[in-house]
């Protein structure tokens, strides 16, 4: 119910045209309006919390969707935070975003490095050891990460005396960070693999449609089975009871779909010649897209690292490993 719903507002209000203007540092307030309004900000918490109390595993259908759409807003990152914070803890109804990591240094500076749609937040939430921080991004120095219409930024505070200290689970925002963009991950390629094939198949030459050339077939295949392993793996994160999921499927579905990522994006240019890379074309969203949630979090080598020493800390098999995680 609540992903049809999501999915007529992002035809209707997330069109390329809206991506491309907020991309271009155009106001993301009317999508935000149509997507907040509607009071899908809370999804996850708690009815008690006057939300909508999502189980975890419904929350992906409504990721694709985002995913699909290369939505240009944090909703999904401010989801999640609402399911990070504690009981009765109010977070704003700005544009939120989770940071992938907190440094300081010794003059006590505050660094957020390389912060999902940091380039336009409002605000941004942050585990600061077993503490959540809420940092307001118009107290910070916007890094913009040098790539023409990406919303990676990071952010830099003089000092910690304007954040605020929120209780919540700290603990869980990593494996929910790489979870939910493994499904944005995971939606994005889907659609990416549909517009690809639909163009295959509609595109002449030598006579007959691009898809019936064995070449093209044998690339079609690939990056069908990378967007259906991705799903999959992405899927798999978000079976779980609580509210966030579990570190190891989330790491496991993290390194599949960044795993996946280029090499869908790569292969969806190649088939679609000259035409996919041109400004008008909305393959470019998606892939874009692609490569900036791959890295988002932690990118493959990160998260396989992770899953690799959790295999060398057990003492049983791999297939019993496989079979727990």
């Amino acid at each position: 119910m609540f992903a049809e719903a999501i999915e007529h507002i992002l035809r209707d209000e997330c069109t390329p045209g809206r991506v491309r203007d907020i991309e271009a540092g155009g106001s993301p307030a009317a999508l935000w309006e149509a997507l907040a309004g509607a009071g899908f900000l809370e999804l996850l918490t708690p009815e008690a919390g006057g939300g909508a109390g999502l189980p975890l595993q419904d929350l992906f259908p409504i990721l694709i969707h985002f995913g699909r759409y290369a939505v240009p807003v944090p909703v999904a990152q401010a989801i999640a935070a609402r399911a990070l914070a504690g009981p009765g803890t109010t977070l704003p109804d700005g544009l939120l975003t989770l940071a992938p990591a907190l440094t300081r240094d010794a003059a006590g500076e505050l660094r957020c490095p390389l912060v999902p749609f940091g380039a336009s937040a409002q605000h941004v939430l942050a585990a600061d050891g077993d503490q959540l921080l809420l940092l307001a991004c118009a107290d910070a120095r916007r890094l913009p990460a040098g790539i023409r219409h990406s919303q990676l930024a990071t952010l830099v505070w003089p000092d910690d005396r304007s954040a605020e200290r929120i209780s919540g689970n700290a603990a869980g925002l990593a494996p929910l960070a790489a979870a939910l963009h493994a499904a944005l991950l995971a939606g994005a390629m889907m659609r990416v693999f549909e517009m690809t094939l639909q163009y295959c198949n509609e595109r002449s030459q030598f006579g007959k449609s691009l898809g019936k050339f064995q070449a093209v077939q044998h690339q079609l295949s690939v990056m069908a089975e990378q967007v259906a392993a991705s799903s999959i793996a992405a899927e798999a994160a978000f079976q779980s009871t609580d509210r966030t999921p579990r570190l190891l499927p989330a790491a496991m579905a993290k390194a599949r779909t960044s795993e996946a990522a280029p090499g869908v994006a790569n292969m969806a240019h190649a088939l679609h010649g000259a035409i996919g890379v041109t400004e008008e074309y909305d393959l470019q969203l998606l892939t874009r897209r692609l490569h900036e949630w791959r890295t988002a979090h932690g990118a493959e080598s990160y998260w396989n690292r992770l899953v690799g020493e959790q295999v060398l800390a057990t003492s049983g098999t791999l297939a019993e490993f496989v079979r727990a995680a």
